[in-house]
C-alpha cells in the first residue's frame, strides 16, 4: 500500500501516522493492510532507562584476542568498552541457535591471569545486561563477545545466570484514530497471539513514509477521542510485549528523534548540514531517516569531483552524513558504516570509484575523530580508516 493515498481525511489537522499490519502475500512480497489513521501518538519518544548494573567475570579470555590485548596492555589500557553483544553457541548447532545477550555500557573493573593457564586472562566487568533468552547457559562450548571496535571470546561467565528485572515500560497513546474494520474487530475481540506486531508508519506532510516503529498491539483502552468527532483514542499499555519473543520492540525512538522527525516532516531536506546542530544521538536518528541513496544524482557514474564539508564531520555518524551529502546530496546516504561504503565504491547503482573527493575542513575532522579508534592493533582512527578505505578503492582524496 502507498501511504500517500491515505493522508486526506477532511479534518483541520493532518494524518501523521498510519497503523498498518504488514504481511507477506502469496508471491512472498511484503504487503500492508491499513488498520487506521492517526493524528498523533503520545508516549512514542522515550529515552530508555538504564539497566541495573551487574558484575560479570569473563573467564579464560585468550590473551592474544583483541579484547584481552586492549584491556591488559601496560600503557593506556581500554577500560570503557561501550555496548557489546554476547553470543553463546549451542553444543549442537544443528538443533539450536546461538543465544544473545546485550551488554550495555561495559566497563572493565579488573583483570588477572587465568589460574593455571598463562595464555588466558580473566576479565571482570560491570554492565547492564539485556536478558532476552533467560538463564539457560550450559553446555556452552563457545562464547563470543562483539563490540563496535573489539571482539573476543571466553570459556565461561560468572554472574550471567539467573533472572533479572526488565526495563520499566510506559504506555503508548494513539490520539485521534480513524479505525478501519480490521482494527475495530481487534478492539471488539482482542487476539492474544504473541506475534501480533503492528507497524506505526510516521508520515511527512506530503504523506511520504519517513520511518516506522513496530509495536506489540494489545490495546488496554479505547475511548472517544479528545479531538472529537468519530475519532477514538487507544492506549497500548505495553507496546514492547513481553520483551523476549520480540526483543527488538523494546527500544522506542529517542527524545532527540522527535526533534529530528519534525525537521523531516517538512519533506526530504534540501539544504546541506541541517543535521549538524544535533549531537551524535540525533545524527544517528537523522541517518536512520536517510533513504535517498545510493540512488540520486550521479547514479551509476564514476569520475568527476565531489566536495565534502568536514567542518561538522566530528563523529562517526557526522562523517557518514557529510560523505552522503557530498556524493548523493542532502538526505542521501552512501552507507551506514565503512563496510557498506566499501560496497558502494565497487560499483552498481551509485557513485563509484574512480572519482575525486575534496575534503574541506579535513583537519577539523581529523582532530575530532582522533579518539575514535577503529583498529586498535594499528591504532587507526575513524578518520584515517575512512581516508585509507577511499584511497584503497580508487578515490583520489584531497585534504584541505
Amino acid at each position: 500500500m502507498r501511504s500517500e493515498e491515505h493522508i486526506a481525511w477532511g479534518r483541520d489537522f493532518p494524518v501523521r501516522y498510519l497503523l498498518v499490519r504488514e504481511y507477506y502475500d502469496d508471491d512472498d512480497e511484503k504487503a500492508g493492510e491499513l488498520w487506521g489513521r492517526c493524528a498523533e501518538v503520545e508516549g512514542l519518544f522515550m529515552d530508555p532507562p538504564p539497566l541495573p548494573r551487574e558484575v560479570l567475570t569473563l573467564r579464560g579470555c585468550p590473551r592474544e584476542s583483541e579484547l584481552a590485548r586492549a584491556v591488559t596492555r601496560p600503557t593506556d589500557p581500554v577500560r570503557l568498552l561501550g555496548d557489546m553483544g554476547l553470543f553463546i553457541h549451542p553444543e549442537d548447532p544443528a538443533t539450536d541457535s546461538p543465544r544473545f545477550w546485550g551488554l550495555e555500557n561495559v566497563a572493565v573493573l579488573a583483570h588477572r591471569p587465568a589460574p593455571g593457564d598463562p595464555d588466558r586472562v580473566d576479565i571482570t566487568v560491570g554492565a547492564g545486561v539485556e536478558d532476552d533468552w533467560g538463564p539457560q547457559l550450559h553446555p556452552a562450548p563457545q562464547i563470543d563477545l562483539s563490540g563496535t571496535d573489539l571482539e573476543g571470546s571466553c570459556l565461561s561467565i560468572d554472574g550471567l545466570s539467573g533472572p533479572r528485572p526488565r526495563r520499566q515500560t510506559q504506555p503508548l497513546h494513539l490520539i485521534g484514530c480513524e479505525p478501519t474494520e480490521p482494527l475495530l474487530a481487534e478492539l471488539r475481540s482482542p487476539r492474544l497471539e504473541e506475534d501480533q506486531v503492528i507497524a506505526l508508519w510516521a508520515l511527512d506532510r506530503n504523506g511520504r513514509r519517513m520511518t516506522q516503529y513496530d509495536l506489540h498491539f494489545r490495546p488496554g483502552d479505547a475511548r472517544p477521542s479528545v479531538l472529537g468527532g468519530t475519532l477514538i483514542d487507544i492506549t497500548i499499555p505495553d507496546p514492547s510485549g513481553d520483551g523476549r519473543h520480540e526483543p527488538w520492540l523494546a527500544d522506542r525512538p529517542t527524545l532527540t528523534a522527535r526533534q529530528v522527525w519534525e525537521v523531516w516532516y517538512e519533506g526530504v531536506p534540501t539544504r546541506p548540514n541541517q543535521w549538524a546542530r544535533f549531537d551524535e544521538t540525533g545524527r544517528k536518528e537523522w541517518h536512520d531517516l536517510c533513504r535517498i541513496g545510493p540512488y540520486g544524482p550521479g547514479v551509476g557514474r564514476s569520475g568527476g569531483t565531489y566536495h565534502l564539508d568536514g567542518q561538522h564531520a566530528t563523529d562517526e555518524t557526522g562523517l557518514l552524513l557529510a560523505l552522503g551529502e557530498a556524493l548523493i546530496g542532502p538526505g542521501g546516504t552512501y552507507g551506514g558504516g565503512l563496510d557498506s561504503v566499501k560496497d558502494h565504491l565497487f560499483g552498481g547503482p551509485s557513485v563509484f570509484a574512480p572519482f575525486t573527493l575534496v575534503w574541506h575542513g579535513a583537519e577539523t575532522s581529523r582532530t575530532a575523530l582522533a579518539g575514535h579508534i577503529v583498529d586498535h592493533h594499528a591504532n587507526r582512527s575513524y578518520f584515517d580508516a575512512t581516508v585509507n578505505l577511499l584511497q584503497t578503492y580508487g578515490v583520489t582524496v584531497v585534504l584541505r
